[in-house]
């Protein structure tokens, strides 16, 4: 049992520093663009690049059953190693937008080995209370997700790259210290053969199918807003030039401050159950996807940043809940392939939210825009309702 209480603190720290990668490229976007020659629109191909490398390792993992017939650790730790070299490349002087499509490609590639496999490994270890344990964890990517920004605003009076060399530098110390502290849990069920039907035969069970659109319908949102939330800051200071705030030290709360709210989201699943937590998370993430154009309106940025804060903690809050609810009602031995293709499919979802986010910002207003994003909770709010049969 002493095991365990010091595993759950080196798994949230390993997925902090693994999952720096994600957006170690839009944390010095500006950089890229200008030092690479690249337009305006690279902000979302960039992003959707390592969101697409996601989807097709997740999908290759997936089908290959890897994070249930390997040991959860030393994939995590291969992973680490191999994505945070492939998040080095960006740094490289002869760059091209091809070039560094690519890298941020591969980089997603084996993120693929880092979040759901964190996940199945914490699975592996806590049956009970596994949505606070996944709360800390995915509170620990939500923190690593925007920890680029915050290294960007603290050292841009240094080279774009450093920030680049130490996402990198710290997804490898992620990574060792998971081979190295944490074997594989107590609850850990092997799948002992291959198995390519495994990622359809967890979609016959309609609780699982229920808990999987849910998040589905969750994650048409939440990147493309981490995505855009530099972007609608700069909006704003395009059309307020009197005020001075720093994009990436804001970019950095209002990402980040979500992972609290996955803490206090685990601890309230406890008392009220998580479907219950998870459903409230995505109504109050949809009505700010809502009302965004009324809050953009006003002519005052401690509102805009009092909203952003509240939507960046809704909007993450569910992530743990719905992976929760996956976990549990998926066939046992096929957990890891069951939350691994769930977020090959969410990731795949999110690639089409940013594209669309990212067309519309260059066409329309950009302060009505983000009411598209309501389309993913309102059908994730539809395939929770009344589903007595979800576990938990």
């Amino acid at each position: 049992m002493s095991k365990v209480k010091w595993v759950l603190p080196i798994i949230v720290i390993s997925q902090f520093c693994c999952t720096s990668l994600w957006f170690a490229g839009n944390g010095v976007m500006n950089d890229l663009v200008n030092t690479f020659h690249l337009n305006a629109t690279a902000l979302g191909y960039l992003t959707s690049a390592v969101q697409f490398g996601f989807i097709t390792g997740t999908l290759i993992f997936a089908l290959l059953t890897i994070a249930d017939r390997f040991s959860p650790s030393k994939v995590f730790f291969f992973c680490a190693l191999i994505g945070g070299a492939f998040n080095l490349g960006t740094i490289l002087d002869n760059n091209t937008l091809s070039s560094l499509l690519s890298f941020r490609f591969l980089t997603g590639f084996f993120l693929a080995g880092i979040y759901p496999v964190g996940m199945k490994i914490a699975a592996d270890y806590f049956q009970e209370g596994l949505g606070k344990s996944l709360g800390f964890l995915v509170g620990a990517l939500v923190i690593g997700t925007a920890f680029p920004h915050l290294l960007k605003g603290f050292t841009s009076a240094f080279p774009w790259r450093l920030v680049i060399i130490i996402t990198s530098s710290i997804a490898c110390f992620g990574g060792i210290i998971m081979l190295l502290f944490v074997p594989n849990g107590p609850f850990r069920k092997q799948s002992q053969k291959l198995d390519f039907k495994a990622w359809l035969t967890v979609f016959k069970n309609k609780e699982f199918r229920s808990a999987a659109f849910g998040y589905f319908g969750h994650m048409w949102e939440l990147y493309a807003f981490w995505a855009f939330v530099p972007v609608i800051l700069g909006n704003y200071l395009i059309t307020h030039p009197e005020v001075n705030i720093s994009i990436p030290l804001w970019s950095f709360i209002i990402i980040g401050v979500g992972g609290i709210s996955c803490v206090i989201g685990g601890y309230l699943s406890s008392s009220y159950g998580t479907k219950k937590v998870a459903f409230s998370a995505l109504l109050m993430s949809c009505v700010c996807c809502l009302i965004s154009p009324l809050i953009f309106g006003f002519d005052s940025i401690l509102l805009l940043l009092l909203f952003l804060i509240f939507w960046g903690m809704v909007v993450i809050a569910d992530s743990p809940l719905f992976s929760t609810l996956v976990a549990h009602n998926a066939i046992q031995k096929f957990k890891g392939t069951a939350l691994t293709i769930v977020n090959c499919i969410g990731f795949a979802i999110t690639i089409l939210s940013i594209q669309l986010i990212n067309y519309l910002s260059v066409n329309w207003n950009p302060n009505y825009i983000y009411m598209i994003l309501a389309i993913g909770p309102i059908l994730g709010l539809f395939a929770l309702y009344d589903k007595k049969d979800l576990k938990l």
